[in-house]
């Protein structure tokens, strides 16, 4: 009796975005060498990433958060909104509880860290490509530190973002057209909130944690 022809399922289709050429030269190397893995399209910052995600309409996309014009977690939202089961993979360098809380909640379903080795990258493609959630324990315990501190309100972040420049409370008020004492009251709740004792430790952990970074546009 003939066994009936099983079917060859169709690889999983994968769009990439990094800005780094080697990077992204070598995650596409990796990931086509695996039978049921494809990479359909490639982009090197988040406003092309949302083209080629509109154009190939991958069953996954894989962003680095850190991107050049349009960060990954912007370029996320914008994908979410033109697919709202678009899935969506977070591949970076960037390891703060604010970068990953901002990646899940631009809806990411897992956040992979570029030191990852292929038995790690490739599970966590074909867990999201599958409809599940990824996140390695050094994710998960990042995300639940971020529980032990209290979130700087919108003016608090531009606050700190002027002290990461060098501002003195003078200049950061005449920037902010605010007053000195307004200045001081919002960065003794910055200190607190960030359990540091001054400035200088308050920049160091808000980059550390990935609330600011310095670059010419931080992540939204």
């Amino acid at each position: 009796m003939n066994q009936p022809i099983k079917q060859k399922s169709s690889p999983i289709r994968i769009l990439i975005a990094d800005d780094h050429y080697i990077v992204r030269i070598g995650l596409i190397s990796m990931i086509n060498l695996e039978p049921d893995l494809e990479v359909v399209a490639e982009a090197t910052d988040g406003i092309q990433a949302t083209a080629m995600f509109k154009k190939w309409n991958p069953d996954l996309t894989l962003l680095d958060v850190h991107m050049p014009v349009k960060n990954g977690i912007e370029a996320a939202i914008e994908i979410r909104q033109q697919n709202n089961e678009a899935r969506i993979l977070m591949l970076t360098a960037l390891d703060g509880d604010e970068d990953i809380h901002r990646a899940m909640e631009a809806g990411a379903a897992g956040y992979v860290l570029k030191d990852s080795t292929d038995d790690k990258l490739l599970p966590a493609i074909r867990a999201v490509a599958s409809g599940k959630r990824w996140i390695p324990d050094e994710v998960a315990k990042r995300l639940k530190s971020r529980r032990l501190f209290e979130e700087l309100t919108p003016r608090e972040l531009l606050i700190l973002n002027e002290v990461v420049k060098g501002l003195a409370n003078k200049q950061i008020a005449d920037v902010l057209s605010i007053s000195e004492n307004t200045v001081k009251w919002h960065l003794k709740n910055i200190l607190a909130k960030l359990c540091v004792a001054d400035r200088a430790e308050a920049v160091a952990v808000a980059i550390q944690r990935g609330i600011i970074h310095l670059s010419t546009k931080a992540p939204a």
